[in-house]
């Protein structure tokens, strides 16, 4: 097998951001890039082998905008309140609550809105249930968000609509037994958009064999010296 460039791929694991405020709103997206990227998205793994996602590509303008206004009824204002109120005391959270506001607020003017959804439903509270479930088109779904970035295109993981998931399904003609499990706008987006974002390092994130264990063992450190 062929080495990858491990600067590219680097490059495209760190920069591809949520994108809300600087989605192109007037240049369409081509059909077949979003085919394509949807292709390389099955290509992630998935509980079983089962495979059991479904994409749905929403195009059509009055289908857009009625999906929109769901997302805006289920979000009641919420994102802007919360913008406002942080505005002094923590600016970050405000500034992302005022970017998801405007997005909900131009979002029937997205070239395309994607649906993943997968087959079956959490039958029960346990955590086993929902994680083999979503964690069988999760991987899928951020593979697509990759492939999009590597092509010039934004798009950002949202699921405001989820707290109305019976009234997209029905406008959407999803099936009963199927759930979705996010709303993914997706544009063309400038190039200086995509950069490496400010994060915690991840040595103050990370545990070694029990949690709090801040160093490798002594013997995992000979395996890898």
């Amino acid at each position: 097998m062929k080495d990858l460039d491990l600067s590219t791929v680097d490059e495209l694991l760190s920069t591809t951001r949520a994108v809300r405020r600087h989605l192109d709103l007037n240049r369409p997206v081509n059909p077949q890039t979003i085919v394509d990227c949807l292709r390389l998205a099955l290509q992630a793994p998935t509980g079983g082998n089962a495979q059991g996602w479904r994409w749905l590509v929403v195009t059509d303008p009055e289908v857009k905008a009625s999906l929109a206004e769901i997302c805006r009824n289920a979000d009641g204002g919420g994102f802007q309140r919360r913008a406002d109120l942080s505005r002094r005391t923590d600016p970050q959270d405000s500034r992302v609550y005022a970017s998801a506001a405007y997005l909900l607020n131009v979002l029937h003017r997205v070239p395309v809105l994607v649906v993943p959804c997968i087959l079956g439903r959490v039958q029960s509270t346990a955590t086993a249930d929902a994680a083999e479930l979503y964690g069988s088109i999760l991987p899928a779904v951020w593979s697509f968000m990759l492939a999009l970035r590597s092509r010039g295109l934004g798009s950002v993981w949202t699921a405001i609509h989820l707290a109305r998931e019976q009234e997209a399904a029905e406008l959407l003609g999803i099936p009963d037994d199927y759930t979705q499990v996010a709303l993914i706008p997706v544009a063309h987006t400038p190039t200086e958009v995509f950069k490496a974002a400010s994060r915690t390092p991840v040595e103050s994130l990370m545990y070694w064999d029990t949690w709090g264990r801040s160093e490798a063992s002594p013997t995992q450190s000979e395996h890898t010296g």
